[in-house]
């Protein structure tokens, strides 16, 4: 069976293309590739289609660090609904630990392990293509997302010790040394990079255990539902993130690896807005939480994302047509009426 990658893969392919004066979306039909795959992060694509696109667009347009400049702008979101997961991580190890479990997730050619040695940890890649073919741009480009993603985790003050490529250096190592410094290597025995293992476990003082147990719980509807649609990844995270006080449309397009126009199409699309699936998704909380009848109101207007009670207790009236304590009795069970008469 063919391997697949997610086509946010391709972020920043078209513009770093066109710059040099070649027709993005002729290159990509003629690798095999619909330019419809841009508009949505999450569709499965090609593994060996992507490296054709990557190493004949490097030869056609004179590219040859491509691959390199794809990953310079790449954050850690692209990376999609593991990157919720990834920013929750006490340390940097356990996040690096986790991203490699999943990254079939990402990318199904990917062999990525790591090793660890006198205070050194290296990060190997290797990519399984079934045939003896090029892959210099695909591997420039998934080193250098491991290396923006360590960078994220770990601040921009951090520098590995290496940066390991088994083929031959470009002519120009402008590019390559702006990225990584002097710690770029060529003609090495492996694809990866070289750190120091104390520098992994740097704690990570934003995480948050609940956070990721919100995070672990979407990655596993994605993994039992691959075929989600967007309308379907936004609801989901809009119930991740509302607790949060984070569910806005920018940090759910954020973690998509979109911009929030291209969510607002795709909802459109699907008949429906991110207020109304924000909405509905207000409302299927309200109720549960309401349904704890020991759960303070106060309580209730903050996990909803409202400033204060009064605000929920207008939302809510409009929303159910009564008022929250009119809602609990109506719909107490009759050990809670019991209790409440007591």
């Amino acid at each position: 069976m063919a391997s697949l990658i997610r086509s946010a893969s391709l972020a920043g392919y078209v513009d770093i293309a066109r710059s040099s004066g070649l027709d993005a979306y002729r290159m990509m039909r003629a690798a095999g590739l619909s330019p419809s795959c841009l508009h949505d992060p999450e569709i499965r694509i090609s593994v060996a289609a992507v490296r054709r696109l990557l190493e004949s667009s490097a030869n056609e347009g004179n590219i040859p660090d491509l691959g390199l400049r794809m990953a310079e702008s790449r954050r850690l979101s692209n990376l999609g609904p593991v990157s919720l997961l990834l920013r929750e991580e006490p340390t940097a190890r356990k996040a690096v630990d986790l991203l490699l479990r999943h990254m079939r997730l990402l990318n199904q050619s990917l062999l990525t392990r790591l090793e660890e040695a006198d205070g050194l940890v290296i990060i190997r890649h290797e990519l399984d293509m079934g045939e003896a073919v090029s892959v210099r741009q695909a591997m420039e480009l998934a080193v250098g997302v491991m290396y923006r993603t360590l960078k994220e985790l770990l601040g921009p003050e951090w520098a590995p010790r290496r940066v390991c490529f088994t083929h031959a250096p470009p002519r120009s190592l402008v590019n390559h040394l702006r990225v990584f410094g002097r710690f770029v290597e060529f003609g090495c025995d492996f694809n990866g990079i070289v750190c120091s293992a104390s520098d992994l476990e740097a704690r990570n003082p934003s995480a948050d255990p609940a956070m990721a147990r919100y995070a672990q719980q979407y990655l596993h509807s994605l993994l039992a539902e691959p075929d989600a649609t967007t309308t379907d990844r936004v609801r989901r995270l809009a119930h991740l993130l509302l607790p949060t006080h984070r569910c806005t449309v920018e940090a759910i397009a954020e973690q998509l690896g979109v911009d929030r126009r291209t969510i607002h199409r795709h909802l459109a699309r699907d008949g429906t807005t991110f207020t109304e699936v924000l909405r509905g998704v207000r409302s299927e909380h309200a109720v549960r939480y309401l349904e704890d009848a020991s759960r303070p109101m106060s309580e209730i207007a903050d996990a909803l994302g409202f400033s204060a009670l009064s605000a929920l207790s207008r939302w809510f009236k409009g929303e159910f047509g009564c008022s929250m304590k009119a809602w609990r009795r109506k719909h107490a069970s009759p050990a809670q009426r019991a209790l409440s008469r007591a």
